[in-house]
């Protein structure tokens, strides 16, 4: 959609889902790549895991810190800091200099992706049309998890085909988010006074108290779904390559590509299944998919790996998508970016603390011990977090 302000084109929703998709893609972009940097700098498993935690410290200190800081000063202008960060995240790796710029450019992209996750969601749905507002929560989410399956796709197919395997995937990183900056620019600001250069107002976790009932339940379902992405974007490569002999990048990047998409079309059924059943449901079926990501490390066995990934990813998706809309709904309109930005904070607690678990057990138990020990927590956790939402959540209004 395309209105006309003041004599200027601006862009809406659709420009929008397409900008947070580019940001999102890049944070993911290293992830089949990781084996290549292991070899060129002989780091472990451990370290690996190291790395992704800064990645989420990065998120978490930034919807923290500036997590409604767009509702002050407008959405446009954090998008476009946003974007900046990606940029100079992708510098990083180009520039191969070593474990630091390896640290620093995982830090950059964590930055950028704590500014996106709430700010780009709430543009997305703010721009929609009147009576659009469920298709915009789902292009909101769905472009929030395509954007992070499309990274390692992209990656993977450039590292194992193009040339320059450590360098291509970041410089087309790089010309899509120039891509984005134009679409930004062009977007229709939707905070109605902005203030220019608002002071930070560190908050931690806002959440109003009209939101708190559906808060908790939904944030807990995020954290549950995200722990199985933290474990397929930060170990399944290397599970690929030293348990089952898969060296081929493209596959790499194509097996976690599955988890995403599986968790967009999860995404696409709430409507149809509604929030008060998602919520629970999504767990049920996200336990399954983890018991078949056990079954397939205990078997080394590729098929139910992707089965796996394609199950856990779907009950991810309809949790995650059914909290994003219970918590976004009942958030009063000047506190949703700070609202939805911590109920991010929570699922990517979830995606950072388990999986360096995961990769201390490495160094006592090997990977494939520790992945099934990290297993058979989550499926406690997940289940408990299943039975808790059924007997708990708020009736849908």
């Amino acid at each position: 959609m395309i209105v006309r302000m003041n004599g200027t084109r601006r862009l809406g929703s659709p420009a929008a889902v397409a900008v947070f998709a580019i940001g999102m893609a890049g944070t993911t972009l290293p992830t089949p790549l990781y084996g290549l940097y292991r070899q060129q700098l002989g780091f472990s498993e451990l370290l690996v895991t190291v790395v992704f935690a800064v990645y989420a410290i990065g998120v978490i200190s930034a919807l923290l810190v500036a997590g409604d800081y767009s509702d002050e000063a407008g959405r446009r202008p954090v998008l476009l800091t946003a974007l900046a960060l990606s940029a100079a995240s992708a510098l990083c790796f180009l520039l191969e200099g070593g474990l630091p710029l390896l640290f620093t450019g995982r830090l950059l992209s964590g930055l950028a992706a704590g500014l996106l996750s709430g700010t780009a969601t709430a543009t997305v749905l703010e721009l929609a049309a009147p009576g659009h507002e469920a298709r915009a929560g789902f292009a909101a989410t769905a472009a929030n998890m395509g954007g992070l399956g499309c990274g390692p796709l992209l990656s993977g197919l450039l590292a194992q085909y193009a040339p320059w395997p450590l360098r291509l995937p970041f410089l087309t990183h790089l010309a899509l988010v120039a891509v984005a900056c134009v679409l930004t620019w062009f977007l229709r600001e939707t905070v109605p006074h902005p203030v220019r250069w608002p002071r930070l107002r560190p908050q931690g976790l806002t959440v109003p108290p009209e939101v708190r009932g559906v808060f908790a339940p939904s944030s807990l379902a995020a954290f549950a779904g995200f722990a199985l992405m933290g474990l397929f974007t930060a170990v399944t490569p290397a599970f690929l390559s030293q348990t089952l002999g898969e060296h081929n990048l493209a596959v790499s990047g194509a097996v976690v590509f599955s988890l995403f998409l599986a968790s967009t079309v999860g995404q696409a059924l709430l409507t149809r299944v509604g929030v008060r059943r998602a919520l629970p449901g999504g767990c049920l079926v996200l336990v399954i998919g983890l018991l078949l990501v056990g079954a397939s490390l205990a078997a080394e066995s590729l098929p139910l790996l992707v089965l796996g990934a394609l199950c856990g990813g779907f009950g991810q998706g309809l949790a995650f998508r059914a909290g994003m809309a219970a918590v976004s709904g009942a958030a009063p309109p000047e506190h949703r970016g700070g609202t939805i930005s911590a109920f991010f904070v929570v699922a990517y607690l979830g995606i950072s603390l388990p999986v360096v678990g995961v990769g201390a057990l490495t160094l006592w138990l090997g990977l494939k011990n520790a992945g099934l020990v990290f297993t058979v927590c989550v499926v406690a956790l997940t289940a408990g977090v299943g039975l808790h939402l059924r007997r708990g959540l708020p009736p849908e209004s």
